[in-house]
């Protein structure tokens, strides 16, 4: 296997200065995240966070133009991209998901992710479902033509939470264009089913996997006590990576790990440095 990083984890740093921790403690990809940066100067003005002041993000607007220029940098420290992980959905834009497919083809990473659409209830899962299974088919479509796989990511709040709704959508399509993106961490909040039959469940459909913890926590909800999930650190939640990676090596899988931490216990630089440690230890004993 091989070990990425998802820069969503590392909102403090710059590129450059990710790529050199990743080399440091022994990573072989990256997946940049890629997506609209912030323009509100009140946002600008914050302190580094993952999902809004985020320095180790790529605009989505420029991606294309500045693909050259992110390979170099990458293999400058002996990695290679393994994802751009963006945040279009199967529903958006040919314009935009397929400029996103010529920036990976030009950084010579062969997937993206083109994720499925959310569930709120305001819409039934049928009418939903539907939609998505037409955006897919333009996005296998764009696949084809670019050379680029496109993988929906298994998320909670959307209408793939769990390996068998994720394969109900792919399963019409060619693996050899639309994957799916496995998550440890997800399935905790919503979708876990036994890593090995949802792995045997998606089949030829599973082409990475994400890998973060979490746990369910008693907190107060609008004033009432209610357990809810939280992310957690790699030691310290529900996911049992060394069944996940047994399970893993029982189906065939020898792919990209994509590591993810949201936990605030340690420091960017030390989740960078111990996640890996932990990980490789778990591979390691499975030998």
């Amino acid at each position: 296997m091989k070990y990425s990083l998802f820069t969503v984890s590392v909102p403090e740093m710059t590129p450059e200065q990710a790529l050199q921790k990743m080399q440091e403690y022994g990573y072989d990809g990256v997946d940049w995240r890629v997506t609209n940066i912030p323009t509100d100067e009140e946002i600008l003005k914050e302190a580094p966070s993952y999902w809004r002041n985020n320095y180790c993000t790529i605009d989505i607007a420029e991606v294309d133009k500045k693909a050259e220029e992110l390979k170099a940098l990458t293999e400058k420290y002996g990695l290679s991209v393994n994802a751009l992980a963006t945040y279009v959905n199967c529903s958006d834009s040919e314009e935009k998901i397929e400029r996103c497919m010529i920036a990976a083809k030009r950084m010579g990473c062969g997937r993206i992710r083109v994720n499925s659409l959310k569930y709120t209830g305001e819409r039934t899962y049928q009418q939903l479902f539907e939609e998505a299974s037409m955006g897919f088919q333009k996005v296998e479509k764009l696949a084809e033509k670019t050379g680029v796989k496109a993988d929906l990511e298994m998320h909670m709040g959307t209408i793939t939470p769990t390996a068998s709704a994720a394969y109900r959508l792919v399963s019409d399509f060619d693996p050899r264009y639309i994957g799916v993106i496995y998550d440890t961490g997800n399935v905790i909040y919503e979708g876990f089913e036994e890593y090995k039959m949802a792995f045997e469940i998606l089949g030829p459909y599973l082409d990475l996997v994400h890998i973060k913890n979490a746990k369910w926590v008693k907190k107060e909800v609008e004033g009432q006590e209610k357990y809810v999930p939280d992310w957690a650190p790699f030691t310290d939640g529900y996911a049992d990576f060394k069944r996940c990676f047994q399970a893993l090596r029982t189906v065939g899988y020898d792919g990209y790990i994509t590591f993810e931490d949201f936990s605030s216990a340690e420091s960017s630089d030390e989740k960078l440095r111990n996640n890996i440690r932990y990980i490789k230890s778990i591979a390691a004993s499975l030998e």
